[in-house]
């Protein structure tokens, strides 16, 4: 058996590509967007995020193509933006396709559905109805406009190289 120091399936120095390394220098949120009713729901977890003030307010959001959500969205179709928090790692990494989820990705964590879609109990979250869709390099960007909001917990999980890590209220780091 070998120890090693780094993660042993990560990419080679030389091979790594830089603007992904830039990307995940940079500190991002962890949501789950979701949409859907009962056996119909989908989910992904998200950090490419953007909220644009205005009346009504808009919201973008960079999605996987080939993502169970990239398939179900399409303009006129209603969406939930679930902001996680610091107990919920494993939920981001089940939705993300990287931790099992025995039984399926809503078993895990408490949802409650909206009309726009599900929503994780207790976090702060938004509803959405996409009004566009374009390919921006291989991904898709989804562009929103926001239907309701529901402040709750202040603490909110980020996501930097690799590493999940919780603001507290007050933009500390835990």
């Amino acid at each position: 058996m070998t120890i090693h120091h780094e993660h042993p399936f990560v990419d080679p120095p030389a091979t790594r590509n830089t603007l992904r390394q830039f990307r995940g220098r940079l500190p991002a949120p962890v949501t789950v967007l979701g949409t859907g009713e009962g056996s119909s729901r989908t989910g992904l977890t998200v950090s490419s995020l953007l909220v644009v003030p205005g009346d009504p307010g808009q919201v973008v959001a960079i999605v996987d193509p080939d993502s169970d959500l990239g398939s179900a969205l399409e303009p006129g179709e209603g969406f939930t933006i679930s902001v996680l928090g610091p107990n919920d790692t494993y939920l981001a990494e089940a939705f993300a396709g990287l931790a099992p989820a025995p039984g399926g990705k809503f078993r895990l964590g408490r949802w409650m559905q909206t009309e726009w879609g599900p929503v994780l109990e207790g976090s702060t979250w938004l509803a959405a109805t996409v009004t566009d869709i374009r390919q921006v390099g291989r991904m898709l960007q989804l562009t929103a406009t926001v239907e309701s909001v529901a402040l709750s917990r202040t603490e909110v999980l980020v996501h930097q190289r690799g590493r999940y890590l919780t603001l507290d209220d007050r933009g500390r780091l835990h």
